[in-house]
């Protein structure tokens, strides 16, 4: 598995279980996500955008770093640039570090995307370091979590045949309309199982951390 990490300018909290999820991985910078590979120890093998809000001191950190440079006013973001040269280069799996908070609108277009990325048939993870979206495609899934923490399925379409296991208030079967709150907000009670028979969205999970973390 060719796994690649992209780092995005939005908020990105460092924890071991990021670290680990990101393991091996070759990077990505999009434009001002540069910002987080020194705490991450990555150096990127390579740095796109249209460089608007890398800053000065960023491209002399990292100035050895090839790059490809984007018209301001272009038809994608440079997130979005970033996946496809990672896709490029062969990637099976992709982490998008940096990719919610911050701009509600690049937040929903990340999620978005995440899910084209998956029906590509690649694993792909969208996260904070506090936080963590997965696509839900139909088939089934395995989320690795710590016991008590927090997930939410969000349809983005009616879900059919949705079963739910390892959780405070599991589902088997169900149906779920677009719009539905009854997936928010559940518990995890440790690794969680789902599977799906049809409609698409995300869960969004809030590791629980130990102190250490």
């Amino acid at each position: 598995m060719t796994s690649f990490v992209i780092l995005l300018g939005g908020d990105l909290t460092v924890t071991a279980r990021l670290r680990q999820q990101i393991r091996g991985a070759r990077a990505i910078a999009a434009d001002s996500g540069m910002m987080h590979a020194a705490a991450l120890g990555l150096v990127p093998e390579l740095w796109v955008g249209d460089f608007d809000s890398a800053g000065s001191e960023l491209a002399i950190q990292y100035a050895e770093v090839p790059r490809e440079i984007f018209a301001v006013e272009k038809d994608a973001t440079d997130g979005a640039i970033a996946v496809a040269a990672a896709i490029a280069r062969g990637a099976s799996r992709i982490v998008l570090a940096g990719g919610l908070g911050g701009q509600a609108d690049h937040t929903a277009g990340l999620l978005g995307q995440a899910l084209q990325i998956a029906r590509g048939g690649r694993s792909c993870l969208v996260t904070s370091g506090a936080e963590e979206a997965y696509p839900l495609l139909p088939g089934r899934m395995l989320i690795d979590l710590p016991a008590e923490s927090r997930i939410s399925l969000v349809p983005f379409a009616d879900l059919e045949g949705l079963d739910l296991a390892g959780v405070k208030w599991p589902l088997q079967s169900r149906h779920v309309t677009l719009g539905s709150t009854l997936t928010l907000s559940n518990v995890a009670l440790g690794p969680v199982t789902m599977g799906l028979r049809g409609g698409h969205g995300v869960a969004i999970a809030m590791p629980r951390f130990d102190s250490h973390d």
